[in-house]
C-alpha cells in the first residue's frame, strides 16, 4: 500500500495546502449552521495525484485541524493521516473516480434540505437563484445505505439526469454537494440549505410557481458566465 512518502515533493506540499483548506471549511459548515457534533464532511481531490484530503470520522469539529485530516487514494485506501477517514469516503472517491471536473465533494445533514430528502421530493425550481445556481430543481436521489460507494453511485447516477445541479438530495440521508473545488462544494451546500427552507416556506403559503424551464436556462447562462469578476 503506498505512503505519502512515496510521492514527490510536488505532491506532498499539495497535500499540506489542501488539509489546510479542508479543515478551516469546516468551520464554514458550523458558521452556516449545516451540520451538528460529528456529522457532515468535506473532501477536496488534488490535481497532482490521484488523491483526496478528507475529515476524519466521528472527530468533533473544534477538534479538527490540518493535521487530521486524512489523505486517501480514488480507491478509498489510506494514504496519509493517523486518524480513519470519514464513513463517506468510499462515496466521495466513487464521485471523483466518476466525475473527473469535480475536485470538492461535501455532504451535510441540513435540516431543511434533509427535510425534503426524507419526504423524497425534488425542492421545485421557484426562485431566480435556483437558476442561478441548480439550473433547475435541487433533484432527488435513491435511497442508499451507508459505508460502501453506494451513495456516491446515487450520486452519479443523479447527477447525470440533472447535469446544471451541483448537489443531490439522497432519499432518507441529505445532501450531497460537488464543485470546481472544495469551496465551491461547501458554497453549494450552503444555498441548498438556504432554497430548500425558502421553498418549505413557501410551501405553507400556497402553491409554489415554478419557472419555466427556458427562462431558467436563461438565468443559469447568466449567473454562470457573467455574474460577478472575470
Amino acid at each position: 500500500m503506498a505512503t505519502l512518502a512515496d510521492y514527490g515533493p510536488e505532491v506532498r506540499a499539495e497535500v499540506k495546502q489542501v488539509r489546510e483548506v479542508v479543515a478551516t471549511l469546516h468551520e464554514q459548515l458550523i458558521k452556516w449552521n449545516l451540520v451538528v457534533w460529528t456529522a457532515g464532511n468535506v473532501s477536496q481531490r488534488l490535481h497532482t495525484a490521484d488523491l483526496m484530503v478528507i475529515k476524519p470520522s466521528g472527530v468533533r469539529y473544534e477538534y479538527l485541524t490540518p493535521g487530521s485530516m486524512v489523505v486517501c487514494d480514488l480507491d478509498g485506501n489510506v494514504v496519509d493521516g493517523t486518524e480513519a477517514p470519514s464513513s463517506d469516503t468510499a462515496s466521495h472517491a466513487y464521485i471523483y473516480r466518476h466525475m473527473p471536473n469535480v475536485y470538492g465533494v461535501v455532504h451535510t445533514h441540513s435540516t431543511y434540505a434533509t427535510a425534503w430528502a426524507a419526504t423524497g421530493q425534488n425542492i421545485p425550481c421557484g426562485l431566480t437563484m435556483m437558476g442561478d445556481e441548480f439550473g433547475g430543481p435541487v433533484p432527488v436521489g435513491p435511497f442508499r445505505l451507508i459505508g460502501s460507494e453506494a451513495i456516491g453511485e446515487g450520486v452519479v447516477e443523479t447527477l447525470k439526469k440533472y447535469p446544471k445541479s451541483p448537489a443531490v438530495l439522497m432519499q432518507n440521508h441529505g445532501p450531497f454537494t460537488i464543485g470546481k473545488d472544495a469551496e465551491a462544494a461547501v458554497k453549494a451546500a450552503a444555498m441548498t440549505e438556504e432554497v430548500a427552507h425558502t421553498m418549505w416556506a413557501a410551501r405553507q403559503l400556497g402553491d409554489i410557481i415554478e419557472i419555466p424551464q427556458a427562462d431558467i436556462d436563461k438565468l443559469n447562462d447568466r449567473y454562470q458566465n457573467v455574474y460577478g469578476q472575470h
